[in-house]
């Protein structure tokens, strides 16, 4: 059982290999802890810490310095730089904590393995990277992204976490949009599209009435039109397969670069589609969480007004 110390009452730390250990005695938050428990350490020096990615709790990398802490948890520093150190050309980690990772993912990626592909896919690539700390450690899939689909999307940590974010996503899921390009000039400054869509393997069609489909429906705003082109951001009320390229198609404005869905032309040379931004309400703490991505600079060139030929 943890002692106190007699000076101030701080919980005393222990070494462990690699690592300072403090164990968490009473509820606190991941800053407040770590001052108490270092004494001495300012603001600025637990910033930095949590920035380069030295501080754990419960065995998981914490960047998150209002992070909740329980009775029961360990908080770890490691007394060097942290070899979980993450990079990788497809994928950019925005966020981790104990329950979830989130990154954004680059266009040519599958967002989870398939048959086909197995390795080469942003599960893999996050199941190799949990597996440095431990390796029966795994992500597990929340949501998709399709492969020519860049932009934010997160993985669960744990099979519980996985199910509480499945079963109540739209309830922790607060604003969930995209931006796209589209071919032609948007004759609407603003609307919504409405269907229900059948996967059909290859395709997904559309129908204007309840066929048997999945409802989805989608909101547009029309951001900027030039050069036959329109910048559109996108909100989504359903997450449906293909959701977004299916409804511009059907508003005869199909994605720039999605020949499956009726677009011969790819200036960008991938599919004008990204998800910028996600908010949602932790799993585990219910804090907001919030993250956002600037519009890719190649989507905003193509609708300059006068471009450079």
């Amino acid at each position: 059982m943890l002692k106190k110390s007699k000076a101030g009452g701080r919980p005393r730390a222990r070494a462990a290999a690699k690592y300072t250990v403090y164990s968490v005695t009473e509820p606190d938050e991941l800053m407040s802890f770590l001052m108490k428990s270092m004494a001495g350490i300012s603001r600025t020096r637990v910033k930095s810490l949590l920035t380069h990615r030295v501080v754990l709790v419960d065995n998981n990398i914490q960047t998150q310095y209002n992070f909740p802490l329980k009775p029961g948890m360990k908080v770890q520093i490691s007394r060097e730089k942290h070899n979980r150190e993450f990079r990788n050309p497809m994928l950019k980690l925005l966020y981790e904590d104990a329950y979830l990772i989130v990154v954004e993912k680059k266009e040519g990626l599958l967002s989870v393995a398939t048959d086909h592909q197995k390795e080469r896919t942003a599960q893999h690539i996050l199941n190799e990277y949990v597996k440095r700390e431990n390796r029966n450690n795994r992500v597990f899939v929340v949501h998709r992204l399709d492969r020519e689909t860049s932009g934010i999307m997160m993985y669960a940590k744990d099979e519980k976490t996985q199910h509480t974010l499945r079963d109540n996503w739209h309830d922790i899921v607060t604003d969930r949009r995209y931006v796209a390009v589209v071919s032609g000039e948007m004759e609407k400054d603003q609307g919504s599209v409405e269907s229900w869509l059948t996967d059909r393997k290859l395709y997904v069609s559309s129908s204007d009435y309840d066929d048997g489909g999945k409802y989805a429906l989608t909101h547009y705003k029309t951001i900027k039109r030039a050069n036959g082109y329109s910048l559109v951001e996108l909100q989504l009320e359903t997450g449906r397969k293909n959701q977004i390229r299916v409804h511009m198609q059907s508003l005869g404005h199909p994605v720039v670069g999605d020949e499956r869905y009726g677009c011969p032309v790819d200036p960008l040379g991938r599919m004008a589609l990204h998800a910028f931004k996600l908010c949602f309400h932790h799993p585990v703490t219910g804090e907001l969480m919030a993250f956002e991505t600037p519009y890719p600079s190649p989507f905003k060139n193509l609708v300059m007004k006068s471009r450079q030929m």
